[in-house]
């Protein structure tokens, strides 16, 4: 039995299908973690939705910001819906939409198997934040997500202010700011004040601004801890950090990780053709 956490997948289903034929997975023994990503400008999101729903029962998937997107997109007015790319748009009148959508709303934005070593979140987590933190915080969002009160957290959780988590927020801004943490995140000042804007590899930040797994004075985390969202940063292992956003939909590669005592390395060349325009969250 192994277990395999995979890099965000955007939409990418047919470098997915060949990744998990080079895994050789078996659904019968293996698992899968996906951290987050799972749609948008790949082409196929419809089809990869509907292929990692169908593997419910062996899979772990965090949110990610483009997931939480395309959640948001859903509840606004059928004009706004057409707006979007049409890889979005094929989701978002599927007739099936409402068993992916409603399914996605119900995964987690944390994930802790102390079991088998390892944690997993989307983005980063803030400078102060233990694992045990991470997931109360999680919770919070969570637990609004999978209320009757989800439609006015997905209206009112875009924004960059507050920029940084404090435990004296409350209300939408104190769930924007998990959000904002778990899901956007890639570089903080030591109070953990997030740099929206900058999206390069680490040395392109401005000053006073550090990958966010290098803050000075960090908290401690007790466990390795695999990550998306970050394609400029690429394969990066250390730390205790294991980032799997390797650029698959901006032509690049899907990456797998085998989570064990010696994690492996899998890889499959990503979309032939990288997606259009710039390169972004």
């Amino acid at each position: 039995m192994a277990t395999y956490a995979i890099g965000d997948v955007q939409g990418c289903h047919e470098p997915l299908a060949r990744l998990l034929d080079k895994l050789r997975f078996d659904p019968a023994r293996d698992r899968l973690w996906f951290c987050g990503d799972l749609v948008n400008r790949g082409g196929q999101s419809l089809e990869t939705l509907r292929l990692i729903r169908s593997l419910d029962a062996v899979s772990t998937v965090v949110l990610g910001n483009h997931d939480l997107s395309l959640l948001a997109i859903a509840e606004r007015d059928e004009a706004d819906q057409r707006r979007v790319n049409p890889d979005l748009q094929r989701v978002l009148f599927a007739e099936d939409r409402a068993e992916l959508l409603g399914w996605l709303r119900m995964r987690p934005l944390f994930h802790v198997d102390r079991e088998l070593g390892f944690a997993m979140v989307h983005a980063g987590l803030a400078p102060k934040w233990t694992l045990a933190i991470a997931a109360r915080r999680a919770a919070e969002v969570e637990a609004k997500l999978r209320g009757d009160a989800y439609r006015r957290l997905l209206e009112q959780m875009y924004g960059n202010k507050p920029a940084a988590w404090s435990p004296k927020l409350d209300g939408i801004e104190r769930l924007r700011a998990i959000i904002n943490v778990m899901t956007r995140m890639r570089f903080c000042d030591v109070r953990g004040r997030i740099a929206f804007d900058a999206k390069g590899r680490p040395g392109t930040q401005p000053p006073g601004q550090y990958p966010w797994f290098e803050v000075p004075g960090h908290a401690r985390r007790d466990l390795p801890l695999v990550t998306g969202h970050w394609s400029t940063l690429g394969l990066f292992m250390g730390l205790g950090i294991y980032a799997l956003d390797t650029g698959c939909v901006w032509g690049g590669k899907l990456t797998a990780l085998e989570l064990g005592p010696e994690p492996r390395v899998i890889q499959v060349p990503g979309r032939a053709d990288p997606a259009p325009g710039p390169r972004e969250d």
